[in-house]
């Protein structure tokens, strides 16, 4: 029953809330404008969209156009000493994931001396606290995969150590705005679109099965996963669906406030050691290789089955009665999604690699594995890689 709940984002939600930006209040003058190093900003015309209204809102601003689709430990410290450099008081953060989760940790980097994992929580991070406030930040998500438009944590990769791990936590990190307009993603491509809705849809299984869910997290949580099976293959099948957008959106940012209601599972930290080792992997596209041995491993260990069975109703199983429907409506998902097929070989991974993707997944993130509804050790992380490959 217990929960706490802070989410102090302003959330402006709908097809065109980009338009009224030039009216909120933003928490600076000179903005960090934040993009992927990537081109689908410009060419979809939201980085005009943006520009235009951080003008007639009266901010300046100058662009810092690195982040990768896994932001790296040195990228981000270059941000933050390039916002410093520049006079930038607040960050707007315009794209995906990857770039909501790198403004973070340039948010600290800006305003904190020393190096970046001096703050990092893992296996190699030092944890110190953060001492000065972080620059405030806007977030303008063009995807619908990680909600972190709504949350206080990043995930960033250390190279040279093969970590990547969950940055920050502290409230001043939750981003003082947060735009989700479904018109700035019509034009993300259809196999990413699925990548993204599945990562959102993991998000909400994950807090859902966890042990720190409780009552509010589960009302946020079925809800995602409700809009997510009812609208991720049309969103899929025609990125102009503007309704299967919204409803995929609205589903991710709920995904993004039940991770500060509750918490995810091992099956993220266990993506996220395969994509530390292979940088090219899309993070939702590694869950989506793992996830149905993953889910099964708890099914036959029949320690939530009601859990399983309520999530397997939302997904549209409606006389669900077994936990392994949940499974079954997982699988028919991604078929209908057109990703059953993925396979980790493609991204360069090898069989041999599992004992040493368990072994990283539990010292980098060993704490998700805390919130499992049950035990799972080493050997079970290795053998839900083996089964997984292909």
């Amino acid at each position: 029953m217990n929960f706490q709940m802070y989410v102090p984002t302003r959330i402006l939600f709908g097809a065109g809330a980009l338009n009224s930006l030039h009216e909120q209040k933003l928490p600076g003058k000179k903005a960090l404008l934040l993009t992927s190093n990537g081109k689908s900003a410009k060419e979809s015309g939201a980085f005009d969209r943006v520009a235009s209204e951080l003008e007639k809102a009266g901010c300046t601003y100058t662009v810092f156009s690195k982040i990768e689709a896994n932001p790296l430990k040195e990228t981000v410290e270059e941000g933050g000493v390039f916002a410093k450099e520049n006079g930038c008081d607040f960050i707007v953060a315009l794209g995906g994931g990857s770039v909501m989760d790198a403004s973070k940790a340039i948010a600290v980097a800006a305003t904190n001396e020393g190096d970046l994992w001096d703050y990092a929580f893992g296996k190699t991070g030092k944890a110190k606290p953060i001492a000065n406030r972080p620059l405030p930040i806007v977030a303008i998500t063009t995807t619908a995969g990680t909600g972190s438009e709504v949350d206080q944590w990043g995930v960033i990769t250390k190279t040279e150590t093969n970590e990547k791990i969950g940055f920050g936590g502290i409230d001043e990190l939750f981003p003082v705005l947060a735009i989700v307009d479904a018109e700035l993603m019509k034009t993300v491509p259809a196999k990413f679109t699925a990548y993204q809705g599945f990562d959102a849809l993991f998000h909400s299984v994950e807090c859902y099965i966890s042990k720190a869910a409780n009552l509010m997290s589960d009302m946020y949580a079925l809800t995602a996963i409700k809009n997510i099976a009812a609208y991720l293959a049309r969103a899929v099948k025609d990125g102009n669906d503007i309704e299967a957008r919204e409803h995929v959106a609205f589903a991710n940012t709920l995904s993004g406030v039940v991770m500060t209601l509750s918490s995810c599972t091992s099956e993220h930290a266990m993506e996220h050691a395969m994509s530390a080792y292979h940088q090219q992997l899309p993070h939702g596209a590694g869950l989506i290789m793992i996830s149905t041995e993953y889910y099964r491993y708890f099914v036959e260990k029949h320690v939530c089955d009601e859990r399983f069975i309520r999530m397997a109703k939302a997904m549209g199983v409606q006389d669900a009665q077994r936990a392994e429907d949940f499974v079954t409506a997982l699988v028919q998902l991604q078929e209908a999604c057109g990703v059953a097929e993925l396979k980790m070989s493609d991204y360069g991974i090898a069989r041999e690699e599992a004992d040493t993707l368990a072994a990283n997944a539990r010292e980098t993130m060993g704490g998700l594995f805390t919130a499992d509804p049950c035990e799972l050790n080493h050997e079970d992380c290795r053998m839900i890689y083996e089964k997984s490959y292909r």
